[in-house]
């Protein structure tokens, strides 16, 4: 009965709205509690609601799974993957700037 709550999870939109705790979000990255955790310690999650325990946004979701990937797949350490998602963010703030400009 378990797996099949977790399939429907998995197969879910998140979006902003989506308000996840560190035992979902570790789940649906399959990674360990303390990664998360460290996550947010490095500042690369925010913690919207703090009591009577930490949820995350679907926003957080992306954010843990890019950099699960970044640490998994490039051994980066997680300094290097706050830098390597900060560089991420403002990449893609600058596309949507440009793409906005008028030609």
């Amino acid at each position: 009965m378990g797996s099949h709550h977790d399939n429907a999870l998995s197969g879910e939109i998140f979006d902003d709205y989506t308000l996840l705790n560190v035992d979902e979000l570790s789940r649906l990255c399959a990674v360990e509690r303390t990664f998360i955790i460290e996550l947010v310690e490095e500042g690369v999650l925010d913690v919207i609601e703090v009591a009577p325990e930490w949820r995350f946004s679907g926003t957080a979701l992306r954010r843990a799974r890019t950099a699960s990937r970044l640490q998994r797949d490039l051994q980066i350490n997680l300094p290097g993957v706050a830098l390597a998602l900060e560089l991420l963010d403002e990449l893609e703030h600058l596309r949507r700037a440009l793409g906005n400009a008028p030609s």
